[in-house]
Parts: C-alpha cells; sequence; structure tokens
C-alpha cells in the first residue's frame, strides 16, 4: 500500500513537524547570510574599487549609502506587500533579483553603474529581510521555539558579519573587487532550490487592497528621514538637509493619518500605542547604532593607525563577533531565568559598559582597550536583539508579521545608518580639530589630510619622511582622542535608553 506525503512546500505552518520547521530555519538563514556578509565585506573592497573605477567623492558615497537609503525606504512596503501576496513568493523573488544584480555590480563599468546597480540591490533585499523572520514568526508559533529560532537568526547576521571581511579579505587578495558582489550566487542559489520544498507559504488572510499611495508616503518618509539625517552629518544645516526633513517628516505625518482612516492598513500604527513593541524597537536601533558606529572607527584604528592588513584586521574583530552570536543564543536559556526584560536591558547596559572601556583608554591608542570594548559591545548585541525581535514579534498578531518584522528591520538598518552617520561625523569632526598639519604641507594637500583619517595616510605617501612622520602621528592622536568623544556619547545614550526600557516595561512582560 502506497502513502502519499503531503509535500512540504503544500503545507501550513501549522502543520509543519519539529523537524520541518528547523529545517525551514535552515533555509531562511541563507539570505541572512548574505546580506551580512555583503555588507561587511563591502567596506574592505572600497579601496580597491576607488582605484578601479575612479569614482568620486560623491560617487563613492552614494556607493556605500544607496543600499541602506534603498533599502529602509522599501522596508516597510515589501513587508506589507509579502503579507498579501505571499511571503514566500516575495523571498523567492528577491532572492533570483538580487542574485542577478549582483552579477551586474561584479562587472560594472563605471561608478555611476555601481551606484545604480546598489540601488537596485537596495529593492531586492528589502523582499528579503523581511521575508525571513515573518516566515519564522509564523512557522514557529510556540514562544519558546520562537525565541530560539530569533536567537539563531540573529546569529546569522553576526556570522555572516564574522565571515564577510574573511571572505572579502581572501577574494581581494586573490581577484577583483567584483568577486565581492558574486557571493550572492552561491548562496541564494540553494535558496531558489530548496524554498519551494521546504519553506510553508503563509500570507495575511484579511489584507485589503494594496494601498499605492501609502506605499509612495511610507517610501518617501523613510528615504527622506535618512537622506536628511545623513546630509546633515555630511554638509550641516543647509537648504537640502531642511528640505529633506520637512519632506520626510510631512510624509510620515500624512501615512500615520492616513493608516488610522483604514479599514485595512498596510501598516498598522497603533502597534506602536503598546509599550513592549515600541520600546523594543528603541532598543534594536540603539543597539545597532551601537555595534555599527564601534566598527566604523575600529576597522580604521587596526588599519591606518596600528598598521595591519584587511585580513589581519578582520581576523582580530572575529572573537567579538563570536561572542555576538554565543550570547544571541545564550539569551535564550538567559530569559528562561531571570525574565525578558532583565536580560534586554542587560545586553544594553554592556554597549554602554563597552564604550565606558573605550572613553577612558582610547586616548591612549591601546588596540586592546578598543578590542575589550568591542568585545562588550557585541555581547550586549547579541542579548538585546534576540529578545528586542522576539518582543517585538510577539507583541502583534501572526498576520501582521510582515508589517511589523519590517518595522523592526526598518529600525535596524535605521541604527546601522545612524551608527555610521552620527558618530562617524562626529569623529571626523574631532579629527579636523584636533591633526596638526606640517607648515611645510601645500596647503591643498593640507587640507586634504584635515578631511580624514585616510586622506592624511594618502598624503603622507607623497611627503618627506619627517613631515610624513609628523603628520601620521598627529592624525593618529586626532583619531583616537575623537573615539574617546564619540565613545563617550554612544556610552550615555545606551546607559539612558537601558533605564528607559527598565522603567517602562518593569512588570508588564
Amino acid at each position: 500500500m502506497t502513502t502519499y506525503h503531503l509535500p512540504v512546500s503544500s503545507r501550513t505552518p501549522d502543520q509543519l513537524t519539529s523537524r520541518g520547521r528547523w529545517a525551514a530555519l535552515a533555509v531562511l538563514m541563507l539570505p541572512v547570510l548574505l546580506v551580512s556578509i555583503d555588507n561587511t565585506a563591502l567596506s574592505f573592497a572600497v579601496p580597491a574599487l576607488s582605484r578601479s573605477l575612479a569614482p568620486s567623492g560623491n560617487q563613492l558615497l552614494w556607493i556605500i549609502d544607496v543600499y541602506p537609503l534603498v533599502l529602509a525606504a522599501l522596508l516597510v512596503t515589501m513587508g506589507s506587500l509579502g503579507d498579501r501576496i505571499g511571503r514566500r513568493r516575495i523571498l523567492l523573488l528577491g532572492g533570483v533579483g538580487f542574485a542577478a544584480v549582483s552579477v551586474l555590480a561584479a562587472f560594472a563599468p563605471s561608478a555611476g553603474w555601481l551606484v545604480a546597480a546598489r540601488a537596485l540591490l537596495g529593492v531586492f533585499g528589502a523582499m528579503l529581510m523581511p521575508a525571513t523572520i515573518s516566515l519564522i514568526r509564523n512557522i514557529f508559533t510556540d514562544a519558546a521555539e520562537r525565541r530560539t529560532a530569533i536567537a539563531i537568526w540573529m546569529a546569522g547576521f553576526s556570522g555572516g558579519a564574522a565571515l564577510g571581511p574573511m571572505v572579502g579579505g581572501w577574494l581581494l587578495q586573490h581577484f577583483w573587487w567584483g568577486s565581492i558582489f558574486l557571493i550572492a550566487v552561491p548562496v541564494l542559489v540553494p535558496l531558489l532550490v530548496l524554498a519551494p520544498r521546504l519553506l510553508p507559504e503563509s500570507r495575511d488572510p484579511d489584507p485589503g487592497p494594496v494601498d499605492i499611495l501609502g506605499i509612495a508616503l511610507v517610501s518617501l518618509a523613510l528615504a527622506a528621514v535618512v537622506y536628511g539625517i545623513k546630509a546633515f552629518a555630511t554638509h550641516g544645516l543647509d537648504q537640502v538637509t531642511v528640505a529633506a526633513a520637512i519632506a520626510g517628516v510631512g510624509a510620515g505625518v500624512l501615512f500615520v493619518r492616513r493608516m488610522l482612516t483604514r479599514r485595512n492598513p498596510m501598516l498598522d500604527v497603533r502597534l506602536f500605542a503598546n509599550p513592549v513593541f515600541s520600546v523594543s524597537l528603541v532598543v534594536n536601533l540603539v543597539s545597532v547604532f551601537a555595534l555599527v558606529g564601534f566598527i566604523y572607527f575600529l576597522t580604521q584604528h587596526l588599519q591606518l593607525i596600528a598598521g595591519h592588513s584587511p585580513l589581519d584586521a578582520a581576523v582580530m574583530m572575529i572573537p567579538g563577533l563570536v561572542v555576538t552570536v554565543a550570547l544571541g543564543l545564550g539569551a535564550v536559556p538567559m530569559v528562561h531565568r531571570f525574565g525578558a526584560v532583565p536580560v534586554m536591558v542587560g545586553g544594553v547596559l554592556l554597549n554602554a559598559f563597552g564604550y565606558v572601556v573605550v572613553s577612558a583608554l582610547g586616548h591612549t591608542g591601546s588596540g586592546i582597550a578598543l578590542l575589550v570594548g568591542f568585545v562588550l559591545v557585541c555581547a550586549g548585541v547579541g542579548m538585546s536583539e534576540t529578545v528586542s525581535n522576539d518582543l517585538a514579534l510577539g507583541a502583534v498578531p501572526p498576520a501582521k508579521a510582515g508589517a511589523a518584522s519590517a518595522v523592526s528591520e526598518t529600525a535596524y538598518e535605521v541604527g546601522a545608518v545612524l551608527g555610521t552617520a552620527v558618530l562617524g561625523s562626529l569623529l571626523n569632526l574631532a579629527y579636523r580639530q584636533g591633526v596638526q598639519v606640517p607648515v611645510t604641507v601645500d596647503p591643498e594637500l593640507a587640507e586634504q589630510a584635515r578631511a580624514t583619517l585616510g586622506a592624511a595616510h594618502e598624503v603622507a605617501e607623497s611627503l618627506p619622511s619627517a613631515a610624513a612622520d609628523a603628520l601620521l602621528a598627529s592624525a593618529a592622536h586626532a583619531f583616537d582622542s575623537g573615539v574617546t568623544v564619540t565613545a563617550a556619547i554612544a556610552g550615555a545614550l545606551s546607559f539612558a535608553v537601558a533605564i528607559a526600557a527598565h522603567r517602562i516595561l518593569r512588570g508588564r512582560i
């Protein structure tokens, strides 16, 4: 007698066996690993692609910034779209598009081409990330299993961040800069093969019509706000910054008013009235802010001041990133023992303590102090991100998982943008005020050396040895002194968020 087995692809989430749920999670780790590897690997490829494509300063900024800008603008839209047309379907669409555009980016003949390719990667990346976490929310209906699954999901981010520099450094030593983008192909091909069989489809049972105006408003609001932040960090308070801020806030207000009046809104803004949801998003944002800001100045210190190669610098950062994975997974038993709020708040406090170490000792130029601080921040991020994502998703109905996960992802991306834009800009400002250029240096070169630490090293290559040594010593001191200032600000912010989260959520969970 032949027994018919229902294909996994046609099962609903609640029909999956325990083995099926964890197999589905393994497939969902592929796009998570890809995005985190892609982000960290690109930072090491910037010097090589700069030499090959010779982008202008503005083009180089857009090569780096256009991806998170487009991604942040479209996350809510793609999360809502996945709720409507199917989360597995939009994941597969994103996978196909991301792989194809990655090939175009790898062989970009010009800087403008690469900017356009990075923008398209942002579009398809916005399809990938909300789909992964919303599918997890619907596949793992048991709270304990879901918390473990989200911890593994966060560990995938951290593991990818650890692999990115290693893979990127190795590729750049053996191939051209475009090989960084080709990482997407071997990662996404298994996703496209396995996802139709192992992932169940899920969608909002009562989604309502597609809200074109709502999509336009939320995309404009997020894009304008993020662009305004980056413009302010680069150029200060000018007409463009003010216009972007006004457009972003105005579109945001109109979006909220529209969502409040619709029967089936693409994003139920009333979710923000839930303090568990709102506080979890703030913790999510600030934790990523702390991590990305730290990576921004740690990578520069290790390479430009300590003199390590990109691959060696990446290896030195691995202990911190491994700690992120370990504490992300360890957060699950800690929650069982101590409760969700204490673990999440404890993670944010570890972020603060990591920055305190840097603020106290960073001016000495001690690489050990920076790495110790990095390990503490990574530990805090592993704990706080795992719990905050779980609390945010657990606070909403399963049918709204796509939109809620998109909001959580948006907080993540905005935190990443702010980490570089705010802390990076403060550090650059402190550097410019502190660096002393020898008087014998040509005024034009002197102005270039005052721009960034990397520019100072480029200028030093054209100077006599005595002047070059003096410039590099002053630049290193100015940079490390600036690190102590930015670390103090980031530490104070993390401490304030930890206290606020404890007071607001105490007794609610």
